[in-house]
């Protein structure tokens, strides 16, 4: 199921491993092949990862499955499972007449969630495998700056784009956008040719699915931050594509008020921003640096006895 020790390095630089981990995923592959019952692990995980390959919507098993691998392996067992899925994907992609350097830069993503990892934990690991699922069963991809989801509208998005008068329901087809780390600023001419390529990419891979609305659920798009940012600021002027799907975020008050008469929980997300502008959620409040406008925003405001929540928005496409 796994390439060969001289074969593994290279495919590794494509799926954009950090370099200081490829020596060691090499070695300590012989010690997985040589353990049965880590390889028939191995192959469970990625009979789950590849079953109904394309579909969107479907769960996978993935992280239960990966605590039970051998501890010695543990750090890079999610890795050996997304390797042997591989070529599963890639003919998925090629059926779909994908280009190569997309696919390339869509499975790349497991390198950066290893680099996340190691920012975050000081060792190596893969931050939350699940989450890579949706690249290798052929759900998500990166186009540009952003990546986009093949998914559904959530009962709350679906509520606010039929209210605003678009004949789309809930459970329709819809493009969920992510904000992928470590890929430059998000320039709203970056954004402008991402939207660009993705109209153009599921159009011409997925023509059996319309896709009329992108959704987004981020702490980006939290309207507190209009409070400490500037309005030409590219996180600003992101949250400014979207219609609010929600109230959530307005003010820690205002926004357990909204949720509380559309019979909602409000969806208070102080780590979040925490761990994806410092890179660890547990740092502690009081020392979080204050080097540049979203770190003192996320600090001063959470120092301040504020919340964060995670915005909910979409436009159409």
């Amino acid at each position: 199921m796994l390439p060969d020790a001289d074969a593994l390095p290279e495919i590794l630089l494509d799926l954009a491993v950090p370099h200081e981990d490829i020596n060691d995923v090499v070695a300590a592959r012989r010690t997985l092949t040589a353990d049965a019952g880590a390889m028939a692990l191995l192959e469970e995980c990625v009979e789950d990862l590849v079953q109904d390959l394309g579909e969107a919507g479907v769960a996978v098993p993935l992280d239960e499955r990966l605590a039970r691998a051998p501890a010695e392996l543990s750090p890079y067992f999610a890795v050996y499972v997304f390797v042997a899925a591989l070529p599963h994907t890639l003919a998925y992609h090629r059926a779909r007449g994908i280009p190569a350097d997309i696919s390339r830069r869509t499975l790349a993503d497991l390198g950066r969630n290893m680099a996340f990892h190691r920012r975050q934990h000081g060792r190596a690991g893969v931050q939350v495998p699940r989450w890579l699922t949706r690249h290798f069963r052929g759900e998500l991809y990166q186009l540009g700056r952003l990546q986009f989801e093949r998914a559904r509208l959530g009962q709350r998005t679906g509520r606010a784009v039929a209210a605003a008068g678009l004949d789309v329901a809930p459970q329709e087809p819809c493009l969920h956008l992510h904000i992928p780390d470590f890929l430059g600023p998000l320039s709203p001419a970056a954004c402008d040719r991402s939207l660009a390529l993705a109209r153009e990419f599921f159009a011409r891979h997925f023509p059996q699915e319309r896709y009329r609305v992108a959704a987004c659920r981020s702490w980006l798009l939290d309207p507190q931050l209009r409070r400490y940012l500037d309005p030409e600021s590219n996180i600003i002027r992101f949250q400014a594509r979207f219609e609010a799907a929600s109230d959530a975020g307005e003010a820690g008050r205002d926004a357990v008020k909204a949720a509380s008469d559309a019979g909602e929980e409000p969806e208070p997300a102080d780590t979040e921003p925490v761990r994806f502008v410092f890179g660890d959620p547990d740092l502690p409040v009081e020392s979080l640096p204050r080097r540049t406008s979203v770190e003192r925003a996320v600090g001063d405001h959470l120092r301040a006895g504020g919340h964060w929540y995670m915005g909910h928005g979409w436009f159409a496409l």
